[in-house]
């Protein structure tokens, strides 16, 4: 799926083109434009960098559109990376204090995070927001949802019933029938 943000005047109403690999192709409309980052872009990168397969764009991707409301740990998470985004050299500890209020709300197995890769999604958001100060109107940013991730994802989810294998050398004491 590929996704175009386009820079429009400020305080417009500001959108996205997605062009699904399905073949469909739309606008998804969301707040007023101006000089900050999207929140559907900071959605996007921390979805993509994070790997999470449940949020926005995920659905978007599935065809499911932007109706269905994105997993609560995908807001929160991409609340939690916009945060660590806006600190200057985040320390482990500084993560991990923010990941603990931010995902309070969460089962302790979904709010379990790694600094690391908190830090390198904070890095390309800041990467990203950089990217859209400097566009002017009329210019865009356009990023593809990694189908291969999503796809290997999917797969792991899947349950595989047990094989059995057999070895291809026959029996002692079994005749060929």
């Amino acid at each position: 799926m590929r996704v175009r943000f386009p820079r429009l005047p400020d305080h417009e109403r500001a959108y996205a083109l997605v062009e699904r690999d399905d073949g469909a192709v739309y606008r998804l409309y969301g707040g007023p434009a101006g000089p900050r980052l999207p929140h559907d872009i900071v959605h996007l990168v921390v979805e993509r960098e994070l790997r999470i397969g449940d949020g926005t764009w995920g659905a978007v991707a599935a065809g499911l559109g932007r109706g269905s409301q994105p997993g609560l740990r995908a807001e929160l998470l991409a609340d939690l990376v916009e945060s660590v985004a806006g600190l200057d050299h985040p320390s482990d500890t500084q993560i991990l204090t923010l990941a603990a209020t931010k995902l309070a709300v969460l089962p302790a197995t979904d709010a379990a995070v790694e600094p690391a890769e908190i830090a390198a999604a904070a890095q390309a958001l800041q990467v990203e927001a950089a990217r859209w100060a400097r566009l002017r109107v009329g210019e865009e940013l356009s990023y593809d949802w990694p189908r291969a991730a999503h796809a290997a994802q999917a797969r792991r989810a899947r349950v595989r019933k047990p094989r059995i294998v057999r070895s291809s050398r026959k029996r002692e004491g079994r005749r060929p029938t």
